[in-house]
């Protein structure tokens, strides 16, 4: 089921950015219909709402990382999804607060489907209205990790960083009020579904 959704929700395309060039003269962009998953159905986005820049493409890619690794650039505001033959997929991100306070090296150490969201304790010190969430918020539409997250741990233990989904897709490409790397709900499904478990990512 999971892939055939992909193979779905997939479109491929380029993109120009330092160190990518575009795959074809035709950049053949994600289009981001409305998707049923596990009960919820994420509502379609408006295509033209989004920055070509930032809508889901495969680019040229050179890197030393390994395909299946991550490498997510917090600054210009795109994750690459490491592919064979120097390719990447790049998907458009946000970045909150807690994004722009952590870089390095880390693994994948779990992936949830439609995760609990639990704010972090800074978090809710800034935002107290968050304490009745400090057990946790139940998973949903307006849940703040969106369809999917990413756990990444590193030698010292959980990073407290999380590369998750949205339902603010209007913030992908910018700088938010918190969080850490969030795509839109569609493009997490399916950058979930191409990345395993201890996959290698670098923060940049």
């Amino acid at each position: 089921m999971r892939r055939k959704l992909i193979m779905l929700m997939v479109a491929l395309g380029g993109g120009s950015l330092a160190g990518c060039s575009t795959m074809g003269e035709t950049p053949k962009l994600a289009t981001y219909q409305s998707v049923k998953d596990a009960g919820y159905t994420i509502p379609a986005i408006n295509n033209s709402k989004i920055p070509d820049q930032y809508r889901r493409q495969m680019v040229r890619y050179e890197t030393t990382q390994k395909p299946g690794s991550i490498i997510v650039d917090a600054r210009e505001k795109y994750l690459y999804y490491v592919m064979p033959d120097n390719k990447a997929m790049r998907y458009g991100i946000g970045v909150g607060r807690e994004g722009f306070s952590w870089s390095g090296k880390a693994d994948v150490a779990a992936k949830r489907e439609w995760p609990t969201w639990t704010p972090p304790v800074p978090m809710i010190k800034r935002q107290p209205e968050l304490a009745k969430y400090r057990n946790g918020m139940k998973p949903g539409l307006q849940n703040p990790l969106g369809a999917r997250a990413l756990y990444l741990h590193n030698k010292g233990g959980d990073t407290g960083y999380r590369i998750h989904g949205t339902p603010e897709w209007w913030s992908i490409g910018k700088n938010v009020s918190s969080g850490c790397i969030r795509l839109m709900n569609q493009d997490i499904i399916d950058l979930y579904e191409r990345v395993d478990k201890g996959a290698k990512v670098t923060v940049l």
